[in-house]
């Protein structure tokens, strides 16, 4: 008996295959990669024109879908995920026609476990599975990572969480975010923190990420126009948990505020240990750090923790409402910070291909960068380099154990 795959069965299959210590071996040898770069270059050529005909003459479009669906950021993944799957299937139960045919869309879901070694394997096989585009991924670290291959398989790809500012300065006209990114976050952090804080001494660390690393060093260069001071810094890995020494120094250098470039569980270790080594000294967090992860894990240690995040608050948002009770219906589990942004990164993707009239990622990317769209999350346009037009964010501090907010402020894209 012949055991014969589909390419979509396959998609459920692969993460498990990744797994294998031995396969990520042969695909990372020059000979495999050398076969996978072919094999993508002769499917971008196809991207938009492979499409399977059904019964009642539609034309099937794949969306790909990347981001952590297992590890610690699962939960932020699968809310992405769900977003992205609820704005599929909102297209698709209006109806979406492309040059006078029916199209139905489906997104191909896969998890890059925040890795950016299986983010580069994912990617190549989403462009070998003749995706239009790619909704993520979630860090920086794997959109970087993957970047490239998306790039030469002629596959656009939006990020509705990855802020450094170098995914879209590689010269790639298909690339975009829906959020704001680093430049303006760490400014607008600082900002806040020299102004409303009062703070005038800053330790940084980062977690040697680039978001991390760049998140700190805007920051800080930020705080020093205004005339602040850095009186210390620290790298550290994104792994670890071991931050004695932030903490001596925090104890040496008297800082105003400790800020972090990094992800919500090592702030929440951060502050705890802060908190009951330096108690008079704030923690200051990056984006990605307000959800109930970092108050579970900070517990009472995380009051007065202060973080800036992309975008208003959840319930200020112009399609709040309905977004919340659609997703509510379909699925069940939280709706946490990315998911609104994912939401509309799949919206606008969508809207460029009608705006297009057209399955082609090259004439969609073009769309999207003359694109007004008016998402859930408010007003979405681009610059040239794929940045989001007027970037909102929202700073908030942890009072009683709960993310309260403090400021809103809008901008524009740096």
């Amino acid at each position: 008996m012949k055991l014969r795959l589909c390419r979509v069965q396959f998609a459920f299959l692969l993460p498990a295959l990744l797994s294998s210590p031995l396969l990520l071996c042969l695909l990372f040898s020059q000979s495999s990669h050398a076969s996978i770069t072919r094999s993508s270059a002769r499917t971008a050529a196809q991207i938009g024109t492979n499409v399977s005909p059904e019964d009642d003459g539609s034309r099937t479009v794949l969306i790909g879908y990347a981001g952590p669906l297992s590890g610690t950021s699962a939960a932020v993944g699968k809310s992405m995920a769900n977003a992205a799957q609820l704005a599929v299937d909102e297209a698709n139960k209006r109806g979406l026609q492309i040059q006078g045919r029916p199209v139905q869309l489906k997104l191909l879901i896969q998890d890059d476990r925040t890795n950016p070694r299986t983010a580069e394997l994912i990617a190549r096989y989403l462009v070998r599975s003749g995706v239009v585009g790619v909704i993520g991924h979630w860090n920086s670290a794997a959109s970087l990572a993957a970047a490239p291959i998306y790039n030469a398989g002629g596959v656009i790809q939006i990020s509705p969480a990855s802020m450094s500012n170098l995914f879209t300065q590689q010269g790639n006209r298909a690339a975009f975010r829906t959020i704001g990114n680093n430049d303006s976050a760490g400014s607008y952090t600082a900002d806040y923190a020299v102004k409303t804080l009062q703070a005038r001494r800053f330790l940084v660390v980062d977690d040697g990420t680039p978001f991390g690393r760049g998140f700190v060093e805007q920051f800080s260069r930020s705080a020093k126009e205004l005339g602040a001071q850095i009186v210390g810094s620290h790298s550290v890995s994104d792994k670890t948990s071991d931050f004695n020494a932030v903490l001596i120094d925090a104890l040496k250098l008297r800082p105003d505020a400790v800020m972090f470039g990094g992800l919500e569980l090592q702030a929440s270790t951060l502050a705890r240990s802060l908190k009951r080594r330096s108690p008079g000294i704030r923690f200051i967090g990056s984006s990605g750090t307000v959800g109930l992860p970092f108050l579970r894990a900070a517990g009472a240690d995380g009051n007065g923790s202060v973080v800036l995040e992309p975008g208003l608050p959840m319930d200020k948002m112009p399609g709040w409402k309905n977004f919340e009770k659609n997703y509510m219906q379909k699925f069940d589990s939280n709706i946490e910070l990315f998911a609104p942004f994912a939401y509309d990164a799949t919206q606008v993707l969508i809207a460029a291909m009608r705006q297009a009239n057209s399955m082609e990622p090259k004439k969609i990317a073009e769309a999207l960068h003359a694109i007004h769209f008016s998402g859930m999350t408010g007003p979405v346009s681009f610059n040239q380099q794929g940045d989001l037009n007027n970037p909102t964010f929202t700073i908030y501090e942890v009072e009683n154990q709960s993310w309260v907010v403090k400021k809103v402020i809008s901008g524009s894209a740096n």
